[in-house]
C-alpha cells in the first residue's frame, strides 16, 4: 500500500473511532463528557495529549492528527513531502512503541549537532532504518496510541541487532532569552537548518530572503515563548527543524511585497 493511502486509511480508522462517541453526564464535573468504544486508537489519550475538541470531529481533523503522529505539522505538509520523508513517516508511525516523534526529533537534532550539518531526508531515513526500525528492544517513553496489536508486533524473522541507546537530555530551559553557549548553539543550529531549507525550496529572491534572516531574532522572538517554560533543551532545539520552513516562507513573502 502506498504511504499516502496507508495514512488515509489510518485517518478513516481514527474517524471511525470518534464516531463511536456517546455523551453522558458526569456528576463530578457537572457537565457532559464523552465515552468511546474505539477499535483502532486510544481516543481518550489522543484527546488529552493533543487537546482535541471532541465536538464536530471531522475526517479532515482526523487526517491532521494522523499527520502529527507521523511527524508532520499538518496533512498538506505530508502530501508534499519527499519519498524518503514519507517512508520515514510511515516507519515512525509503525514504530511509535520504540520511539515517539518528539524523541526522534531530539535524537536527530543531537546527531546533527554532533556532526555539524543538517541531514537530508534520505540520510534521516537511513539512520532510522539502521538504529530503530531494524533493531528490537527499543522502548519509547512516549505513548503508543494504536490499539491494534498487528501494528505493534515485531517481525520474528527479522534479524536483531544490538540495542542502541537513545540520547535523551534532562536539561531544562527555565529562563528566556537564552544566553551564553546555549544561545550560540541555538543560533548555529538555526543557521544550518535555514541553509538547508533555502536549498530545498525554489525562491524568486533567495538572496533577499537571506538578508532578512536573523537567527538571533528568530530564537529570541519567534521560536521560544515564556509560556513554554520550562522546556526540554533538546526538544526546544528540535522545534527549529519542525517550524523554520514556515518562517522562511514568511520571509519570502516579504521579499515579494
Amino acid at each position: 500500500m502506498e504511504t499516502i493511502e496507508y495514512f488515509k486509511l489510518q485517518a478513516k480508522n481514527l474517524y471511525k473511532d470518534f464516531k463511536t462517541q456517546k455523551s453522558y453526564f458526569d456528576a463530578d464535573y457537572g457537565r457532559e463528557l464523552y465515552h468511546y468504544t474505539p477499535k483502532y486508537f486510544d481516543i481518550d489519550a489522543l484527546v488529552l495529549d493533543f487537546d482535541i475538541e471532541e465536538e464536530n470531529f471531522t475526517l479532515m481533523k482526523a487526517q491532521h492528527y494522523i499527520a502529527n503522529l507521523a511527524g508532520f505539522i499538518k496533512w498538506t505538509e505530508m502530501l508534499s513531502a519527499s519519498s524518503s520523508a514519507l517512508k520515514l513517516s510511515k516507519l515512525l508511525f509503525k514504530n511509535m512503541h520504540k520511539i515517539s516523534v518528539i524523541e526522534w526529533d531530539i535524537y536527530i537534532l543531537a546527531q546533527q549537532r554532533e556532526n555539524g550539518f543538517a541531514f537530508d531526508d534520505d540520510f534521516k531515513l537511513d539512520i532510522f532504518e539502521t538504529v530503530f526500525s531494524q533493531v528490537d528492544d527499543h522502548q519509547s517513553d512516549g505513548y503508543d496510541y494504536r490499539l491494534l496489536q498487528s501494528e505493534k508486533v515485531f517481525d520474528k524473522n527479522q534479524k536483531s541487532k544490538p540495542k542502541k541507546k537513545i540520547n535523551k537530555s534532562s536539561v531544562q530551559i527555565f529562563v528566556l532569552p537564552l544566553a551564553g553557549d546555549d544561545r550560540l548553539e541555538f543560533i548555529r543550529t538555526a543557521d544550518l537548518i535555514f541553509e538547508k531549507v533555502l536549498s530545498e525550496i525554489e525562491l524568486i529572491n533567495p538572496e533577499l530572503v537571506r538578508k532578512l534572516w536573523d537567527a538571533g531574532n528568530y530564537i529570541d522572538e519567534i521560536l521560544l515563548k515564556p509560556e513554554m517554560l520550562p522546556i526540554d533543551r533538546d526538544y526546544a532545539l528540535s522545534r527549529i527543524d519542525a517550524f523554520l520552513f514556515h518562517h522562511v516562507i514568511e520571509l519570502a513573502v516579504e521579499t515579494d511585497d
